[in-house]
Formats: structure tokens, C-alpha cells, sequence
């Protein structure tokens, strides 16, 4: 028996072909999506359609994981309305502080949400589809978030899964069901949502009556295919930065660091989430006029510390801390420290030390932080690697290089599939471990620079 998993992620549709059994990948292709912060949904269906020619006709199953947050709107043909805003799509922000004050501030947000929204989550951007765009706002019938709109493209049928679900603003993670009442309030009027399809089960079935499961977000099919299990942390370094862990019981953070998110099989991801990661990384080499391996050499050219150079990393806003406005920084120049290799090791500090803040975010939660699992694109850098032990503190394994979204949304199609309680104990591919001795004074100065610009964009 062979499935499909299916990650529509911000930059791209990958698709990978495995056997059911153990999760063998047979076979996998790709294709774009447009750049931007907001975008047609038809180019996800083009790009889904594209890379899936000649592997989801031989599919027993398919799932589908996608980016997390965007808002599809439909009107009651079912048309789009008008392009989805996506997760990193920050125009929404005031938007935002709008609606935790009107509905109880932040404890209320984390006690009856799980998290307390930001730009990137679902209901704030209804408000501001409300407010700027009224005419369109009134159309709206339902709201889907990207994997369940290609949920009914692919089946027609409009399903999704508590983990996606989970960050939009309007669902209740402790109690499993949605809020419509919150995104009537965003919104202005009621609206329909997706039915909840339960882990493991068949959502719908496709014109030639493939089965499909309920599908989920990219952080949850993440975890789904790396087989994340209690007391592991997991730091993606991609388009976005994540830590996440499974967990047995909700989170509510009133500080607004941790989303409270569930997770693809019944249990909880509490997840911090930051907008700069490898971009950082690919700006900082572009400037420097060098591919990423040489910029790699750069980097640890330089003594730990970059020489005195800091870097803030908040390029394009930030989420974790909730700064939309923030621009990056740079400091601690002089005549001498000023280069090349300095730079390159200051700008893998900056967004590994970003990254640690999440990880002390997660603790508070009940998340122990012994060892994490590094993955995204960035976790292939042999500067990323060396120095990640020394910014976190505790060892790093860094899982084989794989198509992990797409993976879990792959491990779910076999477990509704095969109808079992649990999903397939399909093996993680092994990978090296890192460790270093912590960096205690790298990240005293991030932190200070952090906090001396926490003003700047306000």
C-alpha cells in the first residue's frame, strides 16, 4: 500500500510517495508558489496539481499538511473572495491589540484560546478584512485555512483537524471545539467553519475514491513525521523559526509567547514561533555577495562572540516578541571588527539566539529543554551546527534531511488508512549530534540589544 503527503507550505508544494507500512519514501516532486505575504489559493491547486502528476494517481491515501494561519474566504458559491493573507503577512497587527482588549485581554485570549493572537493568526485578520475591505468582509460564507481549502478542492469536502484549527484564534484547544462566536465578532457577521474530522480518521475521499485524511498545519505534520514523543524539542529553522514539543495537557501563556496549539494525533504543541530565521541567513550572504557555504566559512572563521558585534535579527517584523514594526539592528561596531566573517558569525548568533528565547519560553509551560532536534533548511549549515549547542545549551541532533511536513502529512493518510488507534511507528532517519559548551555571554548581549531597541518601533 502506498500514500501521499502533501506540504503546501509558504514557498512551495512538495509531495513525497511512501509505503504504508514504514514510511519508505518512493518517490517525491516539487513546484513554486509565487512570492509575497498574500496569494491567489489557485496557485496552491496549480502547484499541488503540477507536482503531483505522476504520484498521487498511484496514492491508496493521501493527507495534506500546510502553512498555518491564512485566510481563505469564500462566498456562498464557494468562489474566493479575495487573495489569502498569509501567516507572515503583519498588516493585521493593529487588528490584533483591537481584539484582545475587546474580548477580555490577554488572560481571557490564553484561557479560552490557548494563545493570545497576533498579525499571523486567522481571527485578525477577519478584523481587518472588516475594516478595510467591508464590501468583500459582508461576502464571506466560510473561512478556511490553506490545507483545508485543498481539502476540498482535492475531495470536496470541508474538513480539517484540531491542530490546524488550533491556530486561528476561534478554537478552543482544551475543549476541542471551534468558537464561532469569536470569529462573528472579528468578522462582524456569523460565518460557516470546517467540520472537525477526528486524528486518524478518513475525512473524504477523492473523484476516484482515494481516501483523505483530515489533514493538518506544517507544525503539526512536522512533529507527525519526525515522531516527536514527549520531552523532545523540536527548533526549525525555515521561512519562520519554531519550538515546539508535544505535550500531554494545554498550555494557556497570558504572556503571548507560547500558542497553545494541539497536535495531529489528539495531544497538545505548545509552539513558540518567530518571523526571522534563515532569511536572515540568505540577506546577510546576499549582502555579503557569497553562496551560503562560503558565508558558512565566514561564520566560523570568526571567534565566538562575532568580536563584539551583535546582531538584532527582526528584519521583517517580529512575532515572538510581538513586534511587527521592528526593523533589525546592529551594534557593537568598530573599526576593526567590522568584517566579513564577523558579520557572518554575528547574523548565526542572532537568529540562534532568538531561537533560545523560544525555548526558555517553553519551559514555563511544564516543556522540559534537554536536547533538541534541529531541522529546516537552515539546519543543514555547518555554521548553524557548530554554534547551536553552545546558544542552547544542550545538545543537538540534527534528523536526516527530509521532507518532514510532508512526511507526517503522509504518516496520517496511513493511519486513516489502516484504521488503527495510534499512527504507524514509521522509524526516524538518523542524523549527527552536536554539542559545545553553552555561550552564556553571546546570549547576554543579544538579550541586552533586544531590550535596548524594544522602543524603536513603537
Amino acid at each position: 500500500m502506498l500514500v501521499a503527503g502533501i506540504d503546501s507550505s509558504t514557498q512551495s508544494t512538495k509531495i513525497v510517495l511512501c509505503r504504508a507500512d514504514d514510511g519508505a519514501i518512493l518517490a517525491q516532486h516539487s513546484a513554486p508558489h509565487p512570492e509575497g505575504t498574500q496569494i491567489d489559493p489557485e496557485h496552491w491547486w496549480q502547484a499541488l496539481t503540477a507536482a503531483g502528476a505522476s504520484l498521487l494517481d498511484r496514492a491508496d491515501a493521501i493527507g495534506i499538511a500546510a502553512q498555518q494561519h491564512a485566510m481563505v474566504v469564500l462566498d456562498e458559491s464557494g468562489q474566493v473572495i479575495r487573495p489569502a493573507l498569509l501567516w507572515n503577512d503583519v498588516r493585521s497587527a493593529p487588528a490584533a491589540a483591537q481584539l484582545i482588549q475587546e474580548l477580555g485581554g490577554p488572560g481571557w485570549w490564553a484561557g479560552h484560546t490557548g494563545s493570545v493572537p497576533t498579525a499571523s493568526f486567522t481571527v485578525t485578520k477577519l478584523r481587518w478584512l472588516a475594516e478595510h475591505e467591508p464590501a468583500s468582509a459582508a461576502r464571506v460564507d466560510r473561512v478556511l485555512l490553506p490545507h483545508d481549502w485543498l481539502n476540498w478542492r482535492l475531495a470536496g469536502v470541508f474538513a480539517t483537524d484540531s491542530g490546524d484549527a488550533s491556530g486561528t484564534g476561534y478554537f478552543s484547544p482544551a475543549r476541542g471545539h471551534w468558537l464561532p462566536e469569536v470569529a462573528a465578532a472579528a468578522l462582524g457577521h456569523a460565518v460557516r467553519l470546517p467540520e472537525l474530522a477526528a486524528p486518524g480518521s478518513v475525512a473524504g475521499h477523492t473523484a476516484a475514491g482515494v481516501p483523505l485524511s483530515a489533514g493538518t498545519g506544517d507544525n503539526m505534520g512536522a512533529a507527525l513525521g519526525l515522531g516527536v514523543s514527549p520531552g523532545e524539542v523540536v527548533v526549525s529553522i525555515g521561512t519562520s523559526g519554531t519550538a515546539y514539543a508535544v505535550a500531554s495537557a494545554p498550555s494557556a501563556d497570558q504572556t503571548g509567547s507560547v500558542a497553545g496549539f494541539c497536535d495531529a494525533t489528539g495531544r497538545f504543541l505548545p509552539l513558540v514561533c518567530t518571523m526571522n530565521a534563515a532569511r536572515v541567513l540568505d540577506a546577510c550572504a546576499a549582502m555579503l555577495g557569497v553562496p551560503l557555504p562560503r558565508f558558512d566559512a565566514l561564520a566560523l572563521q570568526a571567534p565566538p562572540g562575532a568580536g563584539g558585534l551583535t546582531m538584532l535579527p527582526y528584519l521583517d517584523g517580529e512575532r515572538t516578541p510581538n513586534r511587527p514594526s521592528a526593523t533589525g539592528a546592529l551594534s557593537g561596531m568598530t573599526s576593526t571588527n567590522l568584517t566579513p566573517p564577523n558579520l557572518a558569525r554575528a547574523a548565526v548568533e542572532a537568529v540562534l539566539c532568538s531561537l533560545a528565547d523560544a525555548l526558555a519560553c517553553l519551559v514555563p509551560c511544564g516543556v522540559p529543554v534537554s536536547s533538541v532536534l534541529l531541522t529546516g533548511g537552515a539546519a543543514q549549515s555547518a555554521a548553524v551546527r557548530a554554534i547551536a549547542p553552545a546558544i542552547f545549551g544542550v545538545p543537538v541532533t540534527v534528523p536526516a534531511p527530509a521532507q518532514y511536513v510532508a512526511l507526517g502529512a503522509a504518516r496520517q493518510a496511513a493511519w486513516a488508512l489502516s484504521g488503527l488507534a495510534e499512527p504507524p511507528p514509521w522509524p526516524r532517519p538518523p542524523g549527527p549530534s552536536f554539542t559545545a559548551d553553552p555561550d552564556q555571554v553571546t546570549l547576554a548581549r543579544y538579550a541586552w540589544i533586544r531590550a535596548a531597541t524594544a522602543t524603536w518601533d513603537r
